[in-house]
């Protein structure tokens, strides 16, 4: 017989909503529930890719809808909201997944993308909240997770108003988080992960002029999704997934100013090299094919070993620039 604690982590059976799960980390978070054994509503623009979702988690023998839904309009998230409802009756996560992203010169891009860049992000984040928490406080239960990325703690180079969506989300959670203190039951969680080995990168508006390969040390999608099945189970305001995401959050605490600098003049070299034409991506539309989780790497994906050797290597150069600038401001 299970004991209470392994009956009371148990996901089967709960309904899952999942924004952005046509491809890349929002379709490994809708496979990470389906083997939970969840109901899975899954919500994207485009039909098509949608479907394929519904399937995969159909294939899991769980029970799965797929709701076209564009995150930026309030009346479709709330459709999406009350769809789920109908599904099975309330809803018990919602994750918040959905993104796009626009890189460039601030000025280069134009103004309608940038525009859209908030809506879908930031407005589409609270669209979400906006829909989901008051059927949280009405069951008195309920979490809502929020896939924000590590952007909410430091900015992406040459993408001002994507960083700018980021960090929002991350402040309107964190203005929430007092709003439902009052409802021991109702969560929100909010999970900070680095750049994800996903379609997402190449799905991009790129007005760079790089057409943008992912480095080999991004992240797995499967992994970002088991951790926020981990939110889902276990709770807590926020987490960083993986130790590349924590390591950059605590370098760029401790040496803004260098970091963004370096950052912005490595990309101004590149863009000076390469001058791929400019592309509009998914932003103004559903994203084109591929449908799938992964997306193209630079280079062979590295081994495990690899990845915590290359890790230790970051560390121990993190802990000298720590010293040598202890060592500075006390002369």
């Amino acid at each position: 017989m299970k004991s209470d604690h392994i009956v009371q982590k148990s996901l089967r059976g709960k309904t899952v909503v999942i924004t952005g799960g046509s491809s890349g980390v929002g379709r490994a978070v809708a496979e990470a529930f389906a083997l939970e054994g969840c109901n899975i509503v899954v919500a994207a623009r485009g039909k098509e890719a949608l479907d394929e979702t519904v399937s995969l988690c159909r294939d899991l023998d769980v029970a799965a809808i797929g709701v076209p839904t564009d995150v930026s309009v309030a009346e479709q998230v709330e459709n999406l909201a009350q769809t789920a409802l109908q599904f099975n009756g309330r809803i018990d996560i919602w994750v918040n997944n959905a993104g796009v992203m626009a890189s460039g010169k601030f000025e280069e891009i134009p103004m309608k993308l940038n525009e859209q860049v908030i809506k879908t992000n930031l407005f589409g984040y609270m669209h979400g909240a906006y829909s989901a928490l008051p059927i949280f406080k009405k069951q008195n239960d309920g979490i809502l997770i929020n896939n924000v990325s590590i952007g909410g703690f430091m900015p992406a180079p040459y993408s001002a108003v994507y960083s700018a969506t980021k960090f929002g989300i991350r402040g309107m959670m964190e203005c929430l988080h007092g709003e439902i203190s009052d409802f021991p039951n109702v969560h929100i969680c909010n999970l900070y992960p680095q750049i994800q080995r996903s379609t997402g990168n190449m799905h991009s508006a790129k007005y760079s002029g790089l057409d943008f390969k992912i480095p080999p040390f991004a992240a797995d999608p499967r992994d970002t999704a088991a951790k926020i099945v981990e939110l889902a189970k276990n709770p807590r305001k926020d987490l960083f997934p993986d130790a590349v995401s924590l390591i950059l959050k605590n370098v760029y605490g401790l040496f803004p100013k260098p970091i963004m600098n370096i950052a912005s003049a490595g990309m101004r070299l590149m863009m000076k090299v390469k001058k791929a034409p400019s592309d509009d991506g998914n932003v103004l539309y559903q994203s084109s094919e591929p449908h799938r989780i992964y997306g193209e790497t630079m280079f062979p994906v590295p081994s495990r070993k690899t990845k915590m050797a290359v890790l230790a290597g970051v560390g121990l150069g993190l802990a000298y620039m720590l010293l040598a600038n202890r060592s500075s401001n006390k002369d």
